[in-house]
């Protein structure tokens, strides 16, 4: 499953920097080095994966950008912007207080320009899979998010299973459906496949291609600031995963420490793109949907999972290989689209539904998805000035001038 996912970044590289499939898919074996250090030199205690919430709003702001030099140089603007985000609140230790400053509904509003920006990009990419997707889709919302299946799965283990591996399922179903309607084509070869990486790195490096300009990277700043909400944002919630994992496992004491994870995430992004230029996920802290299976796993005990970290090095590693074989490039490489298609679907219906649970008065609800809007219509610096304005017009909760009595 982690090869089929980070198979999605291949067809970002394609789509955005312009960089043909043989090329692209080196930058799989790049991030998952990455991901492995995240566990194995930094010893961080989440399942590694991308920023994926603020995806949809990064694919967003690259469109503004002619695909190859323009977006690639984007990308730069953007990378350093985190991580010099990332790099600041490390060294101040701010990040929750800044995360206590922004108000909720400006969080939910971002997090709902994301939905927005997502099913945008999705529902456009229905005229060449009219078939293929939305069965696709059907599958994997049934077995994520249906609650009569929920129900079953609790009931028949076969269900619990399919469920813990729905978008690979996905991927299969896709692979037989896709050339029953005409719309994929499979041509299965053998062998080994040699990443080529010099070439990779050549044609995305900032070292080869340039540099962005300072109108850019002011461009990328309020896109920035958006990520770091929803990396916070993540942290809070694999934080408490591993509080309850460890009120069940009194065998090993896991280390939470947010200020080496801020430093984590600005090395491993900066590490990243100083090796092979800019990474359009950008690398977050967690894999929701993997962390939340592996803590699971390693409740049920010593005998299943010895130790939390042995089970996030054993998740990654089989990539590796996997990646390197030619009979799963070649089925992969028609794939690619579906695979970011599910990946940014399943991401803005998970994130429409967490930016509504998180506001319930009428006037927060509207300023959400209002802002929202712009945000995915405008872009991120639109959204921030216009979410910041309406914030104090509509749902501040101090009256800002006194009102006398006659």
């Amino acid at each position: 499953m982690t090869t089929a996912t980070a198979g999605v970044v291949a067809a970002l590289t394609m789509k955005y920097f312009n960089v043909p499939f043989e090329v692209a898919w080196a930058v799989m074996f790049i991030q998952l080095f990455w991901l492995v250090a995240h566990t194995l030199l930094f010893g961080e205690p989440y399942a590694p994966g991308w920023i994926t919430p603020a995806l949809p709003l990064v694919m967003g702001f690259l469109a503004q950008f002619e695909p190859g030099l323009a977006a690639i140089q984007a990308m730069t603007a953007v990378t350093i912007c985190v991580c010099a985000i990332f790099l600041f609140f490390a060294v101040t230790g701010l990040g929750s207080r800044f995360f206590e400053w922004v108000p909720l509904e400006l969080r939910a509003a971002i997090i709902f320009g994301g939905a927005i920006s997502a099913f945008n990009a999705e529902f456009g990419r229905l005229e060449k899979m009219p078939y293929t997707l939305p069965i696709v889709w059907g599958i994997v919302f049934l077995l994520m998010f249906s609650v009569w299946f929920s129900k079953a799965k609790d009931k028949v283990r076969f269900f619990k299973i399919m469920a813990s591996m729905a978008l690979l399922v996905g991927f299969l179903v896709a692979a037989i459906v896709g050339p029953l309607f005409g719309e994929l084509s499979f041509d299965i070869k053998m062998g080994w496949h040699i990443p080529q990486l010099g070439t990779y790195i050549k044609a995305v490096s900032p070292f080869s291609v340039g540099w962005p300009g300072i109108d850019v990277f002011i461009k990328a700043l309020p896109l920035a600031i958006m990520i770091y909400i929803f990396v916070f944002g993540d942290l809070v919630l694999g934080n408490t995963l591993i509080e309850q994992a460890s009120a069940v496992r009194k065998d090993e004491k896991i280390i939470v420490n947010n200020t080496r994870t801020h430093f984590t995430l600005f090395f491993k992004n900066i590490g990243h793109f100083l090796m092979a230029g800019p990474f359009i996920p950008l690398h977050g802290p967690m894999w929701t949907g993997v962390h939340v299976f592996l803590i699971e796993r390693y409740k049920t005990g010593h005998r299943n999972m010895k130790s939390l970290y042995d089970g996030l090095f054993n998740w990654y590693w089989p990539a590796f290989i996997l990646s390197l074989l030619v009979p799963v490039v070649t089925f992969m490489k028609p794939l690619l689209p579906v695979a970011l298609s599910i990946t940014l679907i399943l991401t803005g219906f998970a994130c429409a539904y967490i930016a509504i649970s998180m506001v319930n008065k009428p006037a927060s609800q509207g300023y959400a998805f209002f802002v929202g809007m712009v945000i995915a219509k405008f872009g991120p610096a639109w959204g921030l000035c216009i979410g910041v304005g309406l914030y104090f017009l509509l749902v501040y909760k101090k009256t800002p001038f006194t009102v006398s009595k006659a």
